[in-house]
């Protein structure tokens, strides 16, 4: 298995705690649901070419900025 990578992130007090909201929801850690959201955009760029997929998850809606 790959060794994983640190790699530091800055993230806004609205975007963490609707992060960490959603990772409560699906039963994540917060890191796990940053991976897990990673990946996912990934995979869906490597399979039509777009950044974010009509499939992907939807976030709550909430004020990020």
């Amino acid at each position: 298995m790959a060794e994983k990578k640190q790699v530091p992130l800055r993230l806004n007090e609205s975007l963490y705690n609707a992060i960490a909201a959603w990772a409560e929801d699906d039963f994540r850690s917060v890191n796990g649901q940053i991976e897990y959201l990673l990946t996912e955009c990934v995979k869906q760029r490597k399979k039509d070419g777009k950044y974010v997929g009509s499939q992907i998850d939807q976030p709550p809606e909430i004020d990020i900025r």
